[in-house]
């Protein structure tokens, strides 16, 4: 469950928090679950609920390397600008996995969280389309139609990655 909230916000410490406020949701409404469903399923459901409804209400933050838009002095700027440091090279191998990784990790970020729902139960977490649509009390059709758009925008954002 963690592992779905952590891909679904990409910071560990908010996805600590969500995944707790997901189980004092399962506690305050144990009442609600219902015996003829996997309680997986169930749980994975309040979780994604928990992470969409982050997600919705938050803004996206973001970080300019060129400075801070609201410096005023070149002073302010560089006060607040930065550089990014390169680590020791590595083995090329080694990078280009890394670069592939957070490849599709940004372009997963960037699908809509229904999209993103559906793919992390489909790919990560391992879930036929039955469970997902149970889980996150969708039509089988609609999770299904969800998985092939998000094949499709993954494919299209990775597409430049193809060439190399």
């Amino acid at each position: 469950m963690f592992s779905l909230i952590y891909r679904m916000v990409r910071d560990r410490e908010l996805a600590e928090d969500l995944a707790q406020d997901t189980f004092i949701k399962v506690l305050n409404h144990i009442d609600r679950y219902r015996p003829e469903f996997k309680l997986s399923s169930w749980l994975f459901k309040i979780a994604n609920n928990v992470a969409i409804d982050h997600l919705r209400r938050r803004q996206i933050d973001t970080v300019s390397i060129d400075g801070s838009p609201h410096a005023q002095t070149a002073d302010a700027i560089e006060a607040t600008s930065f550089d990014v440091v390169g680590q020791q090279e590595s083995a090329l191998d080694e990078l280009e996995a890394r670069e592939l990784g957070g490849a599709i990790e940004k372009a997963i970020a960037s699908l809509r969280p229904e999209y993103r729902s559906c793919i992390m139960l489909r790919h990560v977490e391992g879930r036929s389309y039955e469970e997902i649509a149970a889980t996150l009390d969708l039509p089988l059709g609609t999770v299904k139609t969800y998985i092939h758009r998000a094949r499709h925008e993954l494919r299209k954002a990775l597409e430049p990655l193809r060439d190399d």
